[in-house]
């Protein structure tokens, strides 16, 4: 209760208020494990609001993000796909199998070391990392037949 409280009040700050809608999509994407975009968010939620339509969750989308409350990810580097995910799953990075397309996701101190360092070099500091990871999973490289390179 304590966050939808912090997330309204969020969303009030700002002038916005919490709409069902912003309430559902937040809900749907707070409650998976799964990596979902734009097109797979509107067919769960649609699933529990037959009235809503795919403008709708695009622009809920963007709102969300704008806010903070969401993040944009993308799984590959040629960006063809945005992902969505609330801010509370927290700093994680994704590696995407090229054989399977199976998504994990990976936590690592390292990207905190980077930043460290870039600010002692630079006297600049990054407060955001977008790193993808590429490659063949385990399955994937004890097949013979899915790892080629």
């Amino acid at each position: 209760m304590a966050e939808k409280t912090f997330l309204a009040n969020k969303l009030k700050s700002a002038g916005l208020r919490m709409t069902p809608q912003r309430k559902l999509i937040l809900s749907i994407l707070d409650e998976t494990s799964d990596h979902l975009d734009a097109e797979e968010v509107y067919r769960r939620a649609k699933k529990l609001n037959s009235k809503l339509n795919i403008a709708t969750v695009y622009r809920t989308l963007n709102v969300l993000k704008e806010m903070d409350l969401i993040e944009q990810r993308y799984f590959a580097r040629d960006h063809g796909v945005e992902y969505y995910e609330t801010v509370t799953k927290g700093e994680h990075y994704h590696f995407t199998c090229l054989g399977c397309r199976k998504i994990i996701e990976v936590e690592t101190p390292k990207i905190k070391q980077v930043q460290a360092e870039f600010a002692a070099l630079t006297g600049a500091q990054f407060t955001h990392a977008c790193v993808c990871f590429e490659g063949y999973c385990a399955d994937c490289v004890d097949s013979e037949e899915s790892f080629t390179l």
